[in-house]
Order: structure tokens, then sequence, then C-alpha cells
């Protein structure tokens, strides 16, 4: 079962209401997620379009190949931070759900909001790491060990917009409750 800020089953397409900013940075939220994930998709296709080429390659023909594998996990890494605040949008991550039946419907809205706020403490805390990761390796023109060398700024630059996108989200489900915004 998805849960919203609220607490409450929703449908991702209805009107958000409330505080008027914090309505349009979660529909702007929505419009970014939907591209994501439809570039995400494309990415997994691509990954595993390389991989089979990869395993054909080598098979086939014994060519060696320095490129397949590192370009496959860069598209990897990519979908999976760029799409986390999507995921986080409906509730979609891992959750231990043993206490929902044993508590009333606000106590389980408290529980909710505060594992939001510890959730985006520690997101944030990550986030801020990406962000020092990725600057490094583009200053420092940091690039992979392998043969292609490609620069790990890629991979860390997706890792810290991914994470800043899953902070954006969590932060909106914590103000949300808070200032009266929700999905009708």
């Amino acid at each position: 079962m998805m849960h919203g800020p609220l607490g409450d089953r929703h449908d991702r397409s209805t009107a958000v209401t409330g505080n008027p900013l914090v309505a349009a940075v979660e529909r702007g939220l929505d419009v970014c997620n939907i591209l994501i994930v439809a570039l995400a998709a494309l990415a997994l296709i691509a990954a595993c379009a390389i991989l089979s080429y990869s395993v054909l390659s080598r098979a086939l023909f014994h060519s060696a190949n320095y490129w397949q594998d590192e370009a496959a996990v860069f598209l990897l890494v990519g979908a999976t931070f760029m799409t986390a605040g999507y995921v986080q949008s409906r509730r979609g991550h891992i959750g231990i759900e043993a206490f929902v039946g044993l508590l009333s419907p606000m106590a389980n809205r408290i529980r909710l909001w505060l594992v939001d706020v510890a959730s985006f403490l520690f997101c944030a805390f990550f986030t801020w790491k990406s962000w020092t990761l990725a600057h490094e390796a583009w200053v420092d023109g940091q690039v992979s060990n392998s043969m292609w060398s490609p620069p790990l700024a890629i991979p860390y630059g997706l890792m810290a917009t991914g994470m800043t996108l899953l902070c954006v989200q969590i932060l909106v489900q914590i103000v949300a409750p808070l200032t009266g915004t929700a999905r009708r």
C-alpha cells in the first residue's frame, strides 16, 4: 500500500492544494520525475544492450571489451540515483510496516513524519558528501582506472543530482503536512 505525506493512499495525478509554494515545488518535482523515469528506462535498456553485446562479442569473436562494463555501470548508477526521488514520492522505498496496524492514524502520520525527518538528515549528509566527491573529481580531472578512463565526475554528478532531488522530495513531504498542503 502506498502512503502519501498525510499517511493515506493517494493518486499522483490529483490536484495539490494548500500552500502555493509547496504545491508548486511538488508539481515541478512530478514533471521532473516523469522525465527522469523515462530517461532511466532508456538507460536500463541501453545497459542491457551494452552488456548483451559485451557477452556476445567475447563469446563469438573473442574480442576484448574495455568500455562496456563501465558504461553499463555508469548507466545503472545514473538510473538508480536519479529515480530515488520518484520512488520516494510514491513511498516506494522499503519500509517496515509492522506498527501501521497497531497505531492510530494520527500516530502513523507522526511516525511517518519522523521517519521523513530522519531520512532527510541522512540523505542531506549523503548529498553533501556526493557533491564534494563530484567537485573533487571534476576539479582534479579524476578518471576511472580502466583503459577507457571515463571521467568519474559523470557517475558522481549523477549520484549527487539524484540525492539532491531525493532531499527536495523528502523535504516537501516533511513540510506539506505542516502547511496543510495535500493532494485531492
